[in-house]
């Protein structure tokens, strides 16, 4: 264990060891507990968020990028998450709108009157018998329910039916047996790891007694406090607070075992998904999201996104003890899906760049089928005398984590006997204030502010209008390459100095897109490790542990083995 005046201790981690209060203690940097975070900072109120790990890097790390509605929760009878995701969902298209896009998405539909009996019997139950086909009558259904919701005073279309002529007319490579095709949009989340980081970044810019630690965990609680060990160094202490948050997600009932209560919350499914570098399937799914029922009643999706193809999802029964993993079964269930649609297109091994699985928070749903379990979420509250009272999140999503912040900064306000000065709702996250509406604006404010040319892209799409900042900063030293046209000495500069890099694989898989798009070959994780070493002072011994380590999480994780090999550029 180190010491206290351990040298290699980072000065955030030292400043809140020597202060040893706060009001509130955030366990579990996910985008719930980030956005919990981000609220209770704009009310003016101390908050220490912690994680044991990076920064959204569990279930955060492993949706499906999408920003939605939900019409399948419409089945379950969650009318009213329905109507809290649509609207968090257009508030974000509006309030992030550098990482949150309009998503065109349609569904093949085979037959016209299927499941009409079983839907009752479902939506009554929340239990599945033998799979059976949504036809289009219930389709239609559901999409005009979800128009209802859906439209934002007329500002997202209608959903639309077609035939099958014109269906192929605009997938000329769907399945022949496709008879309709239901149209409707949501929206996406290009880059959910950078969208949560930007999120944290305007908690720690509310209020300076907002401050956020990476790779400290939580060990303990008692009347003193919050006991946490900083994972770098192996040194421990304690951190006084009235409440204590735990957002550990899927983990909610290990956190809660390990400050010294047992729970069980908690019954996640784990979801899977693969990434394909493959131009066909790219081309044939029209540059929409391809969105449909399989035959064993699971929904799936088939979603362009960063020049490659994303195909999900999985939902299976899940233990948080175990690392998840997206196993072989699972790749072969998502080519059998592909086929399903576009049957001519063939698929193979060779074609997967990036595989990753994560385990949803859902809640303990003992023999509800797992996609009938609630995505709705709660919070279970335990006060015990002389002891800080912990709030536990049970549940939660992407698209409704701005709500679900509110909600549970609401309560723990009331907990601490505060009122909110300042609501969430229509604020601009991050590089998202000021961005540009227009393709004719962009391009002016990229002329201005970063440059018109593929860096100054890259540094558009990675971190907004917030580039501006990051332009400014590399122009104020010596730059060179690092990864292409894709990273730059500076950049790296600027993530360790503002975005709590710790790890090479902090950058490969949560900072760039470079793991998602398999461009994080072995040159490339080298070339990083080595431009690292110089920021941090790293001997040779800690830059070969940073590259075993990265190259290891990308095999064991991810299914990737990371050649030595020519590197292209990745936004």
């Amino acid at each position: 264990m180190s010491t206290a005046n351990d040298p290699t201790e980072r000065p955030t981690v030292r400043a809140v060891r020597e202060s040893g209060r706060t009001s509130v203690v955030i366990i579990g940097a996910g985008i719930n507990g980030i956005a919990t975070f981000r609220d209770l900072a704009m009310q003016g109120v101390d908050v220490l968020l912690v994680d044991r790990n990076d920064f959204a890097s569990g279930a955060t790390a492993a949706s499906s990028h999408m920003i939605h509605g939900g019409i399948r929760y419409l089945e379950n009878g969650e009318f009213r998450l329905v109507k809290e995701s649509v609207q968090e969902r257009n508030d974000l298209l509006k309030t992030a709108p550098h990482f949150v896009k309009p998503l065109q998405t349609t569904i093949p539909i085979y037959s016209t009157f299927s499941g009409i009996l079983a839907a009752p019997l479902r939506f009554l139950t929340h239990r599945q018998g033998k799979p059976q086909e949504r036809g289009a009558f219930l389709i239609k259904i559901g999409l005009t329910l979800y128009d209802t919701f859906s439209r934002d005073g007329g500002n997202v279309p209608r959903h639309r039916f077609h035939g099958r002529r014109t269906s192929r007319e605009q997938l000329p490579q769907l399945d022949k047996k496709v008879k309709y095709t239901a149209t409707y949009y949501d929206a996406s989340v290009h880059d959910p790891e950078r969208l949560a980081l930007d999120v944290l970044r305007d908690g720690e810019d509310a209020h300076p007694g907002a401050v956020a630690l990476n790779y400290v965990e939580a060990v303990g609680l008692d009347a003193d406090g919050v006991r946490l060990r900083d994972r770098e160094t192996g040194a421990e202490f304690t951190v006084a607070a009235e409440v204590v948050v735990n957002a550990s997600g899927p983990w909610t009932d290990l956190t809660n075992a390990a400050l010294g209560s047992d729970t069980s919350f908690m019954g996640g499914t784990k979801g899977s998904h693969i990434v394909l570098d493959h131009p066909e399937l790219l081309a044939a799914t029209g540059g929409r999201e391809i969105f449909f029922e399989h035959s064993d009643g699971r929904i799936v999706l088939i979603y362009p996104l960063k020049g490659r193809v994303l195909v999900g999802t999985t939902d299976i029964d899940a233990d948080p003890r175990e690392p998840a993993r997206c196993t072989e079964e699972e790749v072969q269930y998502f080519f059998d899906l592909i086929a399903h649609v576009f049957p001519t297109i063939m698929v193979d091994r060779s074609q997967i760049v990036y595989r990753y699985s994560g385990i949803r928070p859902l809640p303990h749903h003992d023999d509800t089928v797992p996609g009938f379990v609630s995505r709705d979420y709660r919070i279970e509250r335990r006060a015990d005398e002389g002891r800080p009272a912990v709030f536990s999140l049970v549940g939660g999503k992407w698209t409704t984590f701005r709500a679900l912040g509110e909600n549970l900064a609401n309560q723990v306000l009331e907990h601490l006997g505060r009122h909110r000065v300042v609501s969430t709702a229509g604020v601009r996250i991050g590089g998202g204030n000021g961005y540009p509406k227009t393709p004719r604006r962009k391009l002016e404010w990229l002329r201005e502010n970063v440059g018109d040319d593929e860096r100054g892209r890259v540094l558009f799409t990675r971190y907004g209008t917030r580039a501006a900042d990051v332009a400014a900063y590399i122009a104020e030293g010596e730059d060179v390459p690092v990864v292409g046209t894709a990273l730059s000495s500076r950049e790296l500069a600027w993530m360790v100095a503002h975005e709590h890099v710790q790890h090479v694989a902090d950058i490969v898989f949560r900072r760039t897109s470079l793991a998602f798009t398999g461009d994080a070959d072995a040159t490339a994780i080298r070339s990083i490790a080595g431009a690292l070493a110089a920021l941090f002072e790293w001997d040779s011994a800690r830059v070969d542990s940073e590259i075993r380590d990265t190259l290891t999480q990308l095999r064991e994780a991810h299914g990737v083995e990371a050649a030595a090999s020519g590197v292209t550029a990745s936004l």
